[in-house]
């Protein structure tokens, strides 16, 4: 399991970001900054007026449309599923890829009784393209981007966890940095935290200057050209 680096005044500077801007900041200081890093396909955010969650990947995949050969062996796997999810520093975001291809989100792992384990298991929620049930009665303040909304668990099983997943274009491994909201979620590199923050100061910087002259009563073709030449300079 990779030890996090990140302090917690950091994570508390990420929370007061929003995840685009996070994408932005990371487009602009990172040269490796690609789809890969970030959900480039849409997710439904369960509970859009939640504030953004920041927390170390705990990372785990699922099938559903099909039972597990030994039922026996599934329920020790998920035992050992919830030990892993507790261990280590926090806060966590487990994000879990569903196998089952065109068929994921048939059932689902998450709904009343799982947000509340994983909730007190130190877990601030999850990102999966697997679904989600139990809307109105989920663990207060547990944020989920699913594939979708299903009313039944169907055979959900746990097949693996502590691997490398990719969740709706995003590839996590276990410890990865984690920014998500409503938009959808980003891998932050830990040892980038400073560089993304500084690059969100100029990129809200940069936003603002640019916005300042679009709603200008006097706006006019030549003065956004100006204006965006401006604002590209700014550091």
């Amino acid at each position: 399991m990779a030890e996090p680096t990140v302090t917690d005044g950091q994570l508390e500077r990420l929370r007061r970001l929003d995840t685009p801007t996070v994408c932005n900041a990371l487009d602009l200081i990172d040269p490796d900054f690609d789809l890969p890093y970030f959900t480039s396909q849409p997710l439904r955010c369960v509970y859009p007026k939640l504030p953004p969650m920041v927390g170390f990947a705990r990372t785990a995949s699922i099938r559903a449309v099909t039972p597990p050969a030994d039922r026996v062996d599934a329920a020790e796997v998920r035992a050992a599923y919830y030990e892993y999810v507790a261990q280590g520093a926090g806060p966590t975001v487990v994000v879990m890829e569903d196998l089952d291809g065109d068929r994921a989100g048939s059932g689902c792992m998450w709904g009343e009784v799982n947000t509340a384990i994983h909730q007190q298991l130190g877990c601030l929620g999850t990102v999966t393209n697997g679904s989600v049930r139990d809307v109105d009665d989920n663990a207060p303040g547990f944020q989920i981007l699913a594939g979708g909304v299903v009313p039944s668990r169907a055979h959900t099983w746990v097949v693996d966890f502590g691997q490398p997943v990719t969740v709706r274009g995003m590839e996590v491994r276990d410890g990865d940095l984690i920014h998500a909201d409503q938009h959808g979620a980003v891998r932050v590199p830990s040892a980038l935290v400073d560089q993304v923050l500084a690059g969100a100061d100029t990129v809200t910087r940069r936003e603002q200057a640019l916005l300042a002259s679009v709603r200008s009563d006097s706006f006019t073709v030549a003065a956004l050209r100006k204006a965006l030449k401006a604002s590209s300079e700014i550091h």
